[in-house]
């Protein structure tokens, strides 16, 4: 069974992203960059991988779950397929058509979807973005870990971690690092009984 992870970065205050999407604020050393796509490379997009010379084997994730929000980042650039290297899905009530043919569009059924997903086998399950797919998920208890990148700044307002209230949750602390650029990486596993 697959472990469905929402590994994201967000300021100390918990947003994700400025209202307006973007991520000024958030750490761009080269240190932090590097370890962490030796860590997580296929968490690396397509368009960037040849020019960060990353051509390693995923590690944690075969597939990718984006929001409308998050996939609107790169498709206003002109990149309609950001993970060709992963599974990707694109959750949306507003899209239509998938961009891209190697994108799959999910308008209904997201947790029936998810939910099969994770009863393949394979390696995890990447929640790339946003905080309304991460409050669905959550409420219908299919997250199983949150790696989050704390970054140290505080953001005032912006995209929280999650979009909708959910319910109070015990995490486990299973793993962490402090990188010299202030950054957190936390690895939390959501315990069993609030599953």
């Amino acid at each position: 069974m697959r472990e469905l992870i929402y590994y994201v970065a967000c300021s100390v205050d918990g947003f994700i992203a400025h209202l307006d999407g973007s991520h000024d604020g958030f750490s761009q050393d080269g240190e932090y960059f590097a370890d962490l796509f030796a860590s997580f490379p296929e968490t690396v997009p397509s368009h960037l991988r040849d020019v960060m010379g990353i051509d390693s084997e995923n590690k944690w994730f075969d597939i990718v779950l984006m929001g409308r929000k998050t996939y609107e980042i790169g498709f206003k650039d002109g990149i309609t397929s950001p993970y060709s290297h992963l599974k990707q899905y694109l959750f949306s009530r507003s899209i239509k058509v998938s961009p891209d043919p190697n994108v799959e569009l999910v308008t209904e059924n997201a947790i029936e979807l998810v939910t099969a997903l994770k009863a393949e086998s394979g390696k995890g399950i990447w929640l790339c973005g946003g905080a309304n797919l991460a409050t669905t998920l959550f409420t219908n208890r299919l997250i199983d870990r949150l790696i989050i990148k704390v970054n140290p700044f505080l953001m005032g307002a912006g995209i929280p971690l999650f979009a909708g209230s959910i319910e109070s949750t015990a995490l486990e602390l299973i793993d962490r690092k402090i990188y010299n650029n202030g950054v957190l990486l936390l690895d939390y596993k959501v315990r069993e009984s609030n599953k």
